[in-house]
């Protein structure tokens, strides 16, 4: 059963408007991130009109999913995180349990930087994800007492579909605050357990799912005096706690892909076996060259015979899979990186994607790098210090077709003459590969050496350009 079934209209289990409009479109994309059972659960195979529920089933299991969306989000996530984010913990540096924090940030052994992939992944599919910044309220009098007793500020990964309800308000200082959040914790045989912070208090509930039966469990107030929750976004909309994905579009592309391939396979058995038209009298048998027994007095109007398919070929689906494939493509500026438009994308077109793509990730950085540093503020509120540190996560991704580039520099260097120009295609060469072309082309010291003749005179070369003449004219080293 899907979460967003389990919250009913009771007063503490109702989530704002915001959350109702969106839950249903939420619940999609993460089936068409996820995939497998989920998708096949959710019914997103068109049935036909007039189809038994054992034929729908029949065909359900049949159907096959090709994931666009979770490949466009890991190729994403390899490029934002193919280099480590620097990080400048400021006040924070050496506080204690801040190693031990960097190392575990959820108390379930996930560092700092393998919880912020998982910030990237959710926040691209959904568009946005909450994060909360906890600590357990033991009694302790001192910092001390708390880092005695093992506590420290955890993170805690939340998506849409968890939160239920938040508010924000305006400040005295025109900036917005959250004032109001409420999120679904966990779901245990039939039982809701639901958090709402405020400003001034947490408050855990207990809902009975059948029921609807509400208790308090724990009231507690919040020292900190603001709620600790983070709203991490993939890109800003118009409403405040709504962010948009990047598989919005492409899971609609994703979901016609795979009633397509469906249609396909279906093509194809009516194709390959065309159904027998006869009557109820008509002994039939099964397989090729099977045998057909009809009455002999049968009209001849009623002989059986095979209805031919005369639907959509295999040939014209498989085109129309193939241009929403490139369609995707397209609206994720993933076409060269995936290699299904590498053949026919001009070098200036792969460039004009690259750059697409560039955007779209430092965008996509910007944000991780913001929310993180809202990670940070409030580690150090706990801590009763003020962060003063600096986030920055990769403003560049360098997308290069570097095999297009080797191949264009070698069809360069076949047609240069000049040695000068051909100089200049080696250094460009030596870069691609990522090294430094003044330390690999450097010329490496001459050392003299004695050069023999073939008659048997011996002359000292000191230079490289005496030792090419000499060589020129026959000489050999001594040595060789």
């Amino acid at each position: 059963m899907s979460i967003t079934n389990l919250l009913n209209e009771t007063s503490i289990a109702s989530g704002n408007t915001h959350y109702y409009d969106y839950r249903d479109r939420w619940e999609y994309l993460l089936q068409s991130y996820v995939g497998g059972e989920a998708y096949r659960d959710g019914g997103h195979l068109q049935r036909y009109q007039l189809e038994t529920s054992a034929e729908y089933s029949a065909r359900l299991a049949s159907a096959h999913l090709d994931n666009h969306c979770n490949s466009v989000v890991s190729v994403y996530n390899s490029f934002l995180f193919r280099k480590p984010p620097y990080r400048d913990l400021g006040t924070l540096e050496g506080a204690p349990g801040i190693d031990d924090f960097m190392r575990d940030v959820d108390v379930d052994g996930t560092n700092m930087d393998n919880f912020m992939k998982q910030v990237a992944t959710w926040s691209s599919v959904f568009g946005n994800a909450w994060i909360i910044v906890s600590k357990p309220d033991v009694g302790a009098l001192t910092l001390a007492d708390e880092l005695g007793a093992g506590v420290r500020p955890y993170l805690s990964l939340l998506t849409p579909l968890n939160v239920i309800d938040w508010q924000y308000s305006r400040a005295a200082n025109g900036a917005y605050e959250l004032t109001y959040f409420k999120y679904l914790e966990e779901f245990v045989h039939g039982v809701q357990v639901i958090k709402e912070w405020t400003k001034d208090t947490i408050t855990t509930y207990t809902v009975e799912e059948e029921s609807g039966d509400t208790e308090i469990i724990e009231s507690v107030d919040n020292g900190l005096g603001i709620i600790p929750a983070v709203c991490a976004y993939n890109k800003k909309t118009s409403i405040r706690g709504i962010g948009m994905g990047d598989i919005n579009d492409i899971a609609d592309a994703q979901r016609f892909i795979y009633n397509m391939a469906n249609e396909m396979e279906q093509t194809i058995r009516l194709d390959s076996h065309p159904s027998l038209v006869c009557t109820p009298e008509t002994i039939t048998g099964n397989g090729a060259g099977s045998i057909i027994q009809i009455p002999e007095s049968m009209d001849p109007a009623l002989r059986p015979y095979l209805l031919q398919y005369g639907g959509a070929s295999a040939t014209s689906i498989m085109g129309a899979i193939s241009a929403t494939v490139a369609s995707i493509d397209k609206m994720a500026n993933i076409g060269s990186i995936r290699s299904t438009e590498g053949a026919r994308m001009s070098g200036v077109a792969q460039q004009q994607e690259f750059e697409l793509l560039n955007a779209r990730l430092s965008e996509k950085a910007d944000n991780l790098e913001l929310a993180e540093e809202q990670i940070f503020k409030l580690v150090a509120a706990y801590q009763g210090t003020t962060w003063t540190g600096n986030i920055a996560y990769a403003d560049s991704f360098n997308i290069r077709d570097v095999e297009g580039e080797v191949t264009q520099l070698k069809i360069a260097k076949d047609s240069a003459t000049d040695p000068r120009v051909m100089a200049l295609i080696d250094r460009s060469l030596v870069e691609l590969l990522g090294y430094e072309p003044d330390l690999v082309l450097a010329e490496p010291a001459f050392e003299p050496h004695v050069m023999i003749s073939p008659e048997g005179e011996r002359v000292v070369a000191n230079t490289m350009a005496e030792h090419l003449a000499l060589q020129a004219q026959g000489y050999t080293h001594l040595d060789s």
